[in-house]
C-alpha cells in the first residue's frame, strides 16, 4: 500500500464538498437536491464510478466548475468519491443537509472554502480516501475580542439574529 496526497484545485471564491457515495444514481440525485435547495445555484459535480465501466460521471449548471470537478475526481481516482464545487454565492450550509439526505451518499469528508489536501491509500485494487486536511492549524485560543468578532460577523451575514 502506498499513501498519496492530492490537493483539490478550486477557484478561491468556490466552496467544496467532498464525499463518498455508492451508486451512479448519485449524479442525478445530488443534482436534483442542489437545484431544489438553492434556485439558480451554480455548481459542478463529478463522481468516480467504482464498478462496471469505472467512469467519472458528471453534471452541473456551470461548465467550468463541472470540468474542474472532473479534473479533481480524475486526480483523486478514488472509487465512489464525489467532488462538488459550488459557485460564488453558494455555500455548504445551504445545501449540506439536502446532500446528506440523498440515499446514495455515505459520508461527507469536508465542506469548506479552505484549501484542501486529500490523503489517499493506493492498493493493487484501487484508491480510497483516508481523510482530508481542511485549511490550516489553529494559531491560538479565542479570547473576548474573537468572541465579539464572531458574534458580530454571524449577525452581519444574516446567520444569527
Amino acid at each position: 500500500m502506498e499513501l498519496r496526497l492530492e490537493t483539490i484545485d478550486k477557484p478561491e471564491a468556490a466552496n467544496l464538498i467532498l464525499g463518498q457515495s455508492h451508486f451512479i444514481k448519485t449524479v442525478e440525485d445530488v443534482h436534483e437536491a442542489l437545484v431544489g435547495a438553492v434556485p439558480g445555484i451554480r455548481f459542478g459535480l463529478a463522481f468516480n464510478e467504482a464498478s462496471g465501466a469505472c467512469l467519472v460521471r458528471s453534471t452541473g449548471t456551470d461548465e467550468a466548475l463541472e470540468a474542474l470537478a472532473v479534473e479533481n475526481a480524475q486526480r483523486l481516482a478514488a472509487g465512489h468519491a464525489f467532488v462538488l464545487l459550488l459557485g460564488e454565492g453558494a455555500f455548504p450550509v445551504n445545501v449540506l443537509n439536502a446532500i446528506k439526505m440523498v440515499p446514495e451518499v455515505c459520508r461527507i469528508y469536508c465542506a469548506t472554502a479552505n484549501p484542501v489536501q486529500v490523503i489517499l491509500a493506493e492498493t493493487e485494487q484501487g484508491r480510497g480516501i483516508l481523510g482530508v486536511v481542511d485549511g490550516y492549524s489553529p494559531k491560538g485560543v479565542e479570547g473576548p475580542e474573537g468572541i465579539a468578532w464572531r458574534h458580530d460577523f454571524l449577525r452581519s451575514i444574516g446567520y444569527k439574529l
